[in-house]
């Protein structure tokens, strides 16, 4: 995950410099380091986009995220976001009826995000069955639901779904080169760090590579 794109947050008037993981965070589908099966179904998902329901399951720091976002936005479809410890029978009952609805103007598709899947109850899990039935899926809607392991969720809730698993293996070298790219940005000139370092201490998880080379740019 990672994107060469600046983005800043705006509050009374004032700008604020985003953090690295923010403003680098990839906005499209092609902006993404590695992961070229989920880029791939990314691609051909958000030119013909249908009613669908997935799972994207990786490590943290992967981009499974940020890559539903760049989905919602090249399709482009109305986003409906459902952080985890949100996702309760109201919200879920709530997002169904609007999905009952022609999105809203510009768009084409409804996506329903819930992130950290494996971190729902029971309830709603039971609540999303009938819901991603066939026979009772709302129309022009994409769920992505997001999670770093499956073990808490029920076989019958995961057949439902199509799995997409997210890596970071051999995405080593690119990393870095992405983490150079933006010391060249950020610091100029600078005397740079180890970058290769920096990923193999991060285990390639792009999130962390970010953060680490944000505190070396703290030190120059």
């Amino acid at each position: 995950m990672a994107a060469l794109a600046l983005n800043y947050g705006s509050q009374t008037g004032f700008d604020f410099p985003a953090s690295l993981t923010e403003k680098y965070r990839p906005k499209t589908i092609e902006e993404f380091v590695g992961l070229d099966k989920p880029k791939q179904i990314a691609r051909k998902l958000a030119a013909n986009p249908f009613p669908s329901a997935w799972m994207f399951i990786g490590p943290s720091g992967t981009g499974k995220t940020s890559l539903a976002l760049a989905i919602a936005a090249a399709i482009p479809a109305e986003l409906h976001h459902i952080p985890s410890q949100e996702c309760n029978l109201d919200n879920i009952e709530r997002v169904r009826r609007t999905c009952q609805y022609v999105p809203i103007a510009g768009c084409k598709f409804h996506l329903v995000l819930i992130d950290e899947a494996d971190q729902m109850s029971s309830a709603a899990q039971v609540s999303l069955l009938s819901k991603l039935d066939a026979t009772n899926f709302p129309p022009n809607t994409i769920f992505i639901f997001t999670c770093n392991s499956n073990e808490r969720l029920e076989p019958r809730f995961l057949s439902r779904l199509h799995v997409i698993e997210f890596s970071s293996y051999g995405i080593s070298s690119q990393v870095a080169s992405l983490l150079q790219a933006i010391w060249q940005k950020e610091a100029g000139n600078s005397e740079p760090p180890n970058f290769a370092r920096i990923v193999k201490d991060s285990a390639n998880n792009v999130r962390e590579s970010l953060m680490k080379l944000e505190t070396e740019l703290m030190m120059v």
